[in-house]
């Protein structure tokens, strides 16, 4: 065992746990405040069902040997996380610190979807879909893209047959989760005042501090999936850096030509659109070609936001927007900008590779769209029809989080009046009196 990697990997996993209660973060703070807890619930309830899913099966079905195709893993192999327990004294690291990595990768995936639909999804139909989401779409498209062949066992067919670079979730994580968001936005339809009432952010200290939560996690995201501390996470951790910072630059870029003024919002969801481009190349290119993507995806993500006004689709917090348009991006131009000099060992077109690794990463790009979208919106239509996925126009107007957890995000009655704060500063006086006493 080699407790440095081991350690990086705990560490890692931890750091990207952070990352969904960052995102409850930024997504509660970009919402109205009648909305705050509900959107924040949304992925705490992922948090938390995706946990027990995970390790009853899940991890199975992501990782066991595949069972025809390279579609999916056995779901029987590890049940339960049956056998993998025991040290294994031939292994870097052990099996379960391996589990605990991968796990948080299919948690947050599934809390990213959940921004496309603020305001008017019921939270118990919410958590069915999570449930059959996750287990219909996530772990199958995981197995593709993340399950490599090895010691006798055959993975998925993305890794292993078409040969596509994802370093660490750009197919799997955002094109899966944004091609999601899009068929449920188009499942549950339009909030009520959309294009019409403003729906501004009510709080964006929260949005900047969620963001900055992300792009802290996100080095777990990216330097972790090396599974080691070594050169590969060292070159991952320099390109998601300063991609993410270029990509931050590129949107306040567009704002200050496109609109006059530069935004703090802006800045929050450049920081994301970077990171998200980043993920499935910080392997694959170098710190100049990282700044490159970055800010490409920048720039195409904060157009990209704009497009729903433009066809009437309301993905309320630009998860289509900035997560698949952004994953996209980064997946396509590992072909482009990709140098056999970064660890991934693959020369993109302007490297004098060709089309070769370009067209691998388009068709992996569009089958994760496709098959997502398809089987997302299905499953929302089902929902839809048998138990009700959206809450009522009176519930909506009043307030998803009265309607739904019978809870405010702020309780301004605690301040009262005058008299009640010369009320509680007597109290307070006494107290300390008595205490003094």
């Amino acid at each position: 065992m080699n407790t440095g990697d081991t350690a990086w990997i705990l560490t890692s996993a931890a750091l990207v746990l952070l990352m969904t209660p960052g995102l409850a973060l930024f997504y509660g703070g970009m919402v109205r405040m009648k909305s705050v807890l509900n959107m924040m619930m949304m992925s705490f309830g992922a948090m938390a069902l995706v946990s027990v899913l995970w390790v009853l099966y899940g991890y199975s079905l992501t990782f066991g040997d595949d069972v025809g195709l390279g579609l999916l893993g056995n779901p029987l192999e590890f049940l339960g996380l049956d056998g993998l327990m025991a040290e294994d004294p031939d292994a870097a690291f052990p099996a379960m610190a391996f589990v605990a990595f991968q796990m948080v990768f299919a948690i947050i995936t599934v809390a990213l979807i959940s921004g496309a639909i603020a305001d008017r999804a019921r939270f118990s139909t919410w958590m069915v879909f999570v449930a059959i989401w996750v287990t219909v779409v996530y772990f199958p498209v995981a197995h593709w893209v993340f399950a490599f062949d090895g010691d006798g066992t055959t993975g998925g067919w993305i890794a292993n047959d078409l040969l596509a670079l994802d370093f660490a979730g750009g197919t799997a994580v955002h094109i899966n989760a944004g091609a999601a968001a899009l068929a449920l936005v188009l499942v549950l339809g339009r909030r009520r005042g959309f294009g019409r009432e403003p729906m501004r952010p009510h709080n964006l200290p929260l949005v900047m501090l969620g963001a900055g939560l992300l792009w802290f996690g996100w080095f777990g995201f990216n330097a972790g999936s090396a599974l080691a501390a070594n050169n590969t996470a060292a070159v991952a951790f320099v390109n998601t850096l300063c991609a993410t910072g270029a990509a931050a630059l590129g949107w306040l870029v567009v704002e200050r030509v496109r609109d006059g003024h530069p935004t703090s919002l802006g800045a929050a969801s450049g920081v994301v659109a970077g990171l998200v481009a980043i993920t499935p190349a910080c392997n694959a290119v170098s710190p100049v070609g990282g700044m490159l993507i970055g800010v490409i995806a920048g720039v195409l993500c904060a157009l990209a936001v704009g497009l729903k006004y433009k066809f009437g689709y309301d993905d309320s917090l630009d998860v289509v927007g900035v997560h698949l348009v952004g994953g996209i991006v980064g997946t396509v131009l590992i072909g482009v900008f990709g140098t056999a000099e970064a660890p991934a060992g693959v020369d993109g077109l302007l490297y004098g590779g060709g089309v070769d690794q370009l067209w691998r990463q388009v068709v992996g790009a569009l089958a994760v769209l496709v098959f997502s979208f398809v089987v997302t919106f299905a499953i929302g239509a089902v929902l839809r029809a048998t138990m009700g996925f959206r809450i009522s126009e009176a519930d909506e107007d009043a307030g998803i989080d009265q309607s739904e957890h019978a809870e405010a995000g702020y309780d301004f009655g605690t301040f009262g009046s005058g008299s009640g704060v010369r009320s509680a500063l007597s109290h307070r006086r006494t107290t300390d009196e008595e205490v003094s006493a």
